[in-house]
C-alpha cells in the first residue's frame, strides 16, 4: 500500500516539524531569560594630533587617541544558547554642525564564559577622526561599553554594560613630538 519513499517522506516531515518546534521554543526561551551585566568605564586621557592623510587628500586631519580602563563582568550573559559576545567601546558625540556621531574605537569577541571577566587598560584600536577634519568646536563626547549577544538560535540581543558619567572634552590639537 505505502512504498518505502512515502514512509521516509512521512518520517522526515515529522522530524523536521519537531525540530522547528524545538528551535522556536529555544529562541523564545532565550528572550525570557535576560541579564543586565554591569561594567565600569573610565577614560584616562584623550589626545588630539593633526595628521596628514596622503591617501585621501593632502589636507591635515585631526586624529584622537583615547586611553581607557574597562572592567566588566559579562558572565551573566552566557547561557546555554549563547554562542559568543561582541563587545565594543563607542564614542558618541555631535560634530560642529550638530550631526550625531557614534564611532566604534575598540572591540573584542568573547567566546567563552571563562573569558567574560574583562579587565582592559588600553587605547583605541581603530582610527578616531572627525570628518570635518578638526575636533575644534566639537562638544564633549560620551563613551559607552556596549555588547551584542550572538545566540546559537534566535535573534541578536544588544545592550550596554557601562557608560561614562560625564562627557569627556576633546583637547586642542597639538603637534606630535617624535
Amino acid at each position: 500500500m505505502h512504498n518505502i519513499f512515502s514512509r521516509v517522506n512521512n518520517v522526515s516531515a515529522l522530524f523536521s516539524s519537531c525540530m522547528m518546534g524545538l528551535l522556536v521554543a529555544i529562541a523564545l526561551s532565550t528572550l525570557l531569560f535576560t541579564a543586565d551585566p554591569k561594567g565600569n568605564l573610565n577614560i584616562a586621557s584623550v589626545k588630539v594630533f593633526p595628521m596628514k592623510n596622503r591617501r585621501v587628500s593632502a589636507r591635515k586631519q585631526d586624529l584622537a587617541f583615547v586611553n581607557f580602563n574597562i572592567t566588566a563582568d559579562l558572565r551573566p550573559l552566557f547561557n546555554w544558547n549563547t554562542k559568543q559576545l561582541f563587545l565594543y567601546l563607542e564614542a558618541e558625540y555631535a560634530n560642529g554642525q550638530g550631526a550625531k556621531n557614534e564611532v566604534v574605537i575598540w572591540d573584542r569577541i568573547v567566546r567563552r564564559k571563562e573569558d567574560a571577566v574583562i579587565n582592559v587598560i588600553g587605547k583605541n584600536k581603530y582610527m578616531f577622526r572627525e570628518l570635518s577634519s578638526t575636533f575644534k568646536n566639537v562638544p564633549p563626547a560620551h563613551y559607552a561599553l556596549k555588547y551584542n549577544v550572538m545566540p546559537h538560535v534566535g535573534a541578536l540581543t544588544y545592550g550596554e554594560a557601562g557608560r561614562t558619567l560625564e562627557a569627556v572634552p576633546f583637547p586642542e590639537s597639538r603637534e606630535r613630538v617624535s
